[in-house]
């Protein structure tokens, strides 16, 4: 992969998620490279790599919670204009009014991670 290659990275702690995840993103969007974070310690090494052009991020996560993690990627000069998707079992209306503060792009429960959102939210929001 090139450095210059955008890349979309998936973090969620579960691999049954993280499987499905996968697979939808890769039948929906197969010229993209995926690169995959259990937590957000992980998170933070893949997105100070670089070149990530969209995250879809599980909010119960072991170390923390991603619309928290939204804010740090805000206040960072690096990441700050790097689109989120929050993808969470159970959406709250308190996280939805945080990732709406955030500049999250969406926010959906993980029945919503399908082809047709997956695709629309690629092309609207994942930079080329």
């Amino acid at each position: 992969m090139g450095k210059s290659e955008k890349r979309c990275l998936i973090v969620d702690d579960q691999e049954f998620d993280r499987r499905m995840m996968r697979r939808v993103l890769a039948k929906e969007c197969p010229d993209v490279p995926l690169v995959v974070a259990r937590n957000l310690e992980e998170a933070r090494a893949r997105l100070k790599d670089g070149d990530v052009s969209i995250v879809f991020l599980d909010n119960a996560l072991p170390d923390g919670f991603g619309v928290d993690f939204v804010q740090e990627m805000v206040q960072s000069r690096d990441w700050k204009g790097v689109p989120v998707v929050i993808v969470s079992d159970f959406p709250s209306p308190f996280m939805y009014a945080k990732a709406r503060a955030a500049n999250v792009r969406e926010v959906w429960s993980k029945r919503e991670f399908i082809g047709p959102s997956v695709q629309r939210v690629m092309r609207s929001h994942a930079a080329r």
